[in-house]
C-alpha cells in the first residue's frame, strides 16, 4: 500500500466519523447538555485540554452545554496545606466553618476560573458562577440519618453540607441568549445567607431538571454502570433502578451517582449518561457516535 493509499483511507475514515456525527448534530441542535466535570478528568493535563475542546466545539455546532464542577481532589490538597483536619461520615464531608472557608475558596475560586479560562483559551466564552450569584442555588442544611441495627436511628451533623432547595434557571437561560457558557461551582447559599457545599452529582442532575436538559452527563472514573460480573451495562431504565438495588447488582458510589440520574429524568430531564472521563473526548464519544461509552439511563 502506498503513501498515498494511506492518506486516501485516512481522510476517509475521518469522513466517515463526520457523516456519523450529523444526525446527532442535527437532533440535539439548540438543546441543553449538563456535563458533570469531576474525577481524573480533572486532573490530568491531556484530558483537562481535551474537555475543553469538547464543550467548545459542543457550542460551535449549536448544542448549550452547562458545565457544573466537583473538586474533592483539590479540597484535600489544599486541606492539608493549611493543616485543616479533614473527616467523613456516611462517605460525605464533614464541612465546619473553617472547612467550608477552604471549598469556597477551591470551588468557587481557584478551580472554577481555572475551569473558565482553559475553555475560553480554546475559543469559549465561559462564565464562572457559584450558588450565590443571582441566588443560582438556594439550599439549606442535609439532614442525614443513618440507621442502627435494631437500635433507634441516628441523625448525622454534617456541619455546612447542603442540599438543593431550588436553581434560578432564568439566571441560566439569560447566560444562553447571550451564547455563555455555564461554569457552576456546587456551593448554595440559605436563605439567611448561610453557604453550604453541596455534592456536585446533586447540583447537576437539580440543573439539568430545571433546564429540562436532553442529556445530563456524569463524567467519573469508571467505565459505566458495572453487572455483578463486571461487564458493562449499556442501557438502564429509571424504572427498573431500585430493583437492581434490591439485587445488589448495584453498591458503593454508583449508587448516589444513579439516584441523582434517576431524579433528572422525573424532574423533566431527558436522558442521563454515566461516562468514563478517563476517556479522551468521552463527551463527545457519547453523544455523536452510535455505540457511545457509557451507561445511558432513561425513563
Amino acid at each position: 500500500m502506498t503513501q498515498k493509499d494511506d492518506t486516501r483511507f485516512e481522510s476517509e475514515a475521518r469522513a466517515r466519523v463526520l457523516i456519523e456525527a450529523l444526525p446527532y448534530i442535527r437532533r440535539f441542535a439548540d438543546k441543553t447538555l449538563v456535563i458533570k466535570y469531576g474525577g481524573h478528568a480533572m486532573i490530568d493535563e491531556d484530558l483537562k485540554q481535551g474537555f475543553a475542546q469538547d464543550v467548545v466545539l459542543l457550542k460551535y455546532v449549536g448544542l448549550n452545554p452547562v458545565i457544573v464542577h466537583g473538586g474533592g481532589p483539590q479540597i484535600d490538597q489544599m486541606l492539608r496545606r493549611m493543616n485543616v483536619q479533614s473527616s467523613f461520615v456516611a462517605g460525605m464531608r464533614v464541612t465546619d466553618a473553617e472547612t467550608m472557608d477552604v471549598v469556597e475558596m477551591v470551588l468557587g475560586g481557584k478551580l472554577n476560573k481555572e475551569i473558565v479560562s482553559l475553555i475560553n483559551r480554546h475559543g469559549g466564552r465561559a462564565v464562572g458562577l457559584t450558588g450565590k450569584d443571582a441566588g443560582l442555588i438556594r439550599a439549606s442544611k442535609m439532614r442525614v440519618v443513618r440507621k442502627q441495627g435494631d437500635g433507634p436511628p441516628e441523625m448525622l451533623d454534617l456541619g455546612y453540607v447542603g442540599e438543593v432547595e431550588a436553581i434560578n434557571r432564568d439566571l441560566l437561560e439569560v447566560l444562553k441568549q447571550g451564547n455563555f457558557i455555564p461554569v457552576i461551582a456546587p456551593i448554595g447559599v440559605g436563605e439567611d445567607g448561610q453557604t453550604y457545599n453541596i455534592n456536585a452529582d446533586l447540583v447537576a442532575g437539580r440543573v439539568a431538571a430545571a433546564l429540562q436538559a436532553e442529556k445530563l452527563i456524569l463524567l467519573t472514573d469508571v467505565e459505566g454502570v458495572l453487572d455483578k460480573d463486571g461487564r458493562m451495562i449499556s442501557s438502564i431504565k429509571a424504572g427498573e433502578v431500585e430493583r437492581l438495588k434490591a439485587e445488589g447488582v448495584l453498591s458503593g458510589g454508583m449508587l448516589p451517582k444513579l439516584d441523582c440520574c434517576v431524579q433528572a429524568l422525573a424532574g423533566g430531564a431527558r436522558k442521563a449518561h454515566i461516562v468514563d472521563g478517563r476517556k479522551p473526548h468521552a463527551v463527545l464519544l457519547e453523544i455523536f457516535t452510535d455505540q457511545g461509552i457509557g451507561t445511558e439511563i432513561v425513563n
